[in-house]
């Protein structure tokens, strides 16, 4: 592996082991990695006449992703760090962040620096670029309600641009970045939320509106109980972080210990009427109501409760501590955790007439 380019300001690697780049820890290759740390690396990159035209995959943090095999396209490994307080405003602390920085190292920083809000979201793997494209969230805080604007740069022109929220087209674990070009692609940067942007965009930084007002984010069983436990109504941010660190340490495998990819599955929604249905045959379903009168299932209930908690299939199993968790047992192939997942989603769909949607992206 080295310097394949005549470039010094551009590192391309050769055949690189992909094993360590991705928190499944599955054994794969990039035929062709180029390491991304600043804007002109993406100019160098297109500029490159081997590089240019070939097909990108953009890299993050890999706790996302199952690879199926080696990777063809060009491995674009993101890795633009920097954090700041960009601005103050009457009611926000405007913070940005590199999109090669680590996720939960960001959230920690934030706090550390007395600007609250994204602790519900503590110990999401990942890094901070990753972060929109999935519209990451946990215990009822999800990224587009502390997001105030991005800078990514367009893979088939090189031009910088900015997206606002509504710009990103923001949904649950869905953005405008998981979606292929609907509309013509060709078009000014102010035309890119009209557009999928899956493959064609490359985030360089994120800004977040962290609220002056805190108030914090409760509701959760596992909340209520650490609450309860600690005779604590009021937690400061400070608390609240570090009770979601313990829930999320106690329930999730350390990615560095055993591979996984985190949830899984996303929580299904479903009407009034279908949740009603599910509870007369399951009056134990886990469920939660949202305020436009659906209902949002716990997708780890909904699997074990098909009895697939601790099963495997080859290397590929079922964390014995959350059902939504899918793990490599040592070796596991991208075939065997996709074989593995295909089966849950036929028993879940047999029991209960409810299609599981994977989260990770299948490379």
């Amino acid at each position: 592996m080295g310097a394949q380019c005549d470039n010094p300001a551009m590192l391309v690697e050769k055949n690189v082991p992909l094993q360590a780049f991705n928190t499944f820890h599955i054994v794969a290759k990039a035929h062709t990695l180029v390491r991304i740390s600043s804007e002109a690396d993406v100019q160098d990159l297109l500029a490159d006449p081997g590089l240019g035209s070939a097909d990108k995959f953009v890299l993050g943090g890999g706790s996302n992703i199952v690879l199926a095999g080696d990777v063809k396209p060009v491995v674009l490994k993101v890795e633009v760090t920097g954090r700041r307080l960009v601005q103050e405003t009457a009611k926000h602390f405007i913070v940005e962040a590199g999109a090669g920085e680590n996720w939960h190292d960001f959230v920690t920083w934030t706090l550390a620096q007395g600007y609250p809000g994204l602790e519900n979201m503590a110990l999401i793997p990942g890094t901070v670029g990753a972060a929109p494209v999935q519209n990451v969230g946990a215990y009822g805080v999800e990224l587009q309600d502390r997001f105030e604007s991005l800078d990514a740069v367009d893979l088939h022109t090189g031009q910088v641009f900015t997206l606002n929220a509504a710009q990103c087209a923001f949904g649950y674990r869905d953005s405008v970045f998981k979606h292929g070009a609907t509309a013509s692609t060709g078009g000014a940067a102010g035309d890119h939320q009209a557009l999928g942007l899956k493959g064609r965009a490359l985030i360089l930084r994120v800004r977040f509106a962290l609220p002056k007002a805190w108030k914090a984010v409760l509701g959760y069983a596992d909340i209520d109980k650490k609450m309860a436990e600690q005779g604590c109504t009021e937690p400061t941010a400070q608390q609240l972080y570090g009770w979601v660190c313990d829930i999320r340490r106690a329930k999730l495998p350390d990615p560095q210990v055993i591979g996984n990819a985190g949830s899984f599955f996303k929580n299904p929604t479903v009407t009034a009427d279908q949740c009603a249905d599910i509870i007369a045959r399951d009056p134990k379903v886990v469920h939660y109501r949202l305020a436009d009168g659906s209902v949002k299932l716990a997708a780890g209930w909904l699997i074990d409760s098909c009895g697939w908690k601790g099963k495997s299939v080859g290397q590929a199993g079922v964390y014995e501590k959350q059902a939504l968790v899918l793990v490599n047992r040592g070796g596991a192939t991208g075939g065997e955790v996709m074989t593995l997942a295909k089966a849950i989603q036929t028993s879940v769909y047999e029991r209960f007439g409810i299609l599981l949607e994977p989260e990770p992206v299948v490379v």
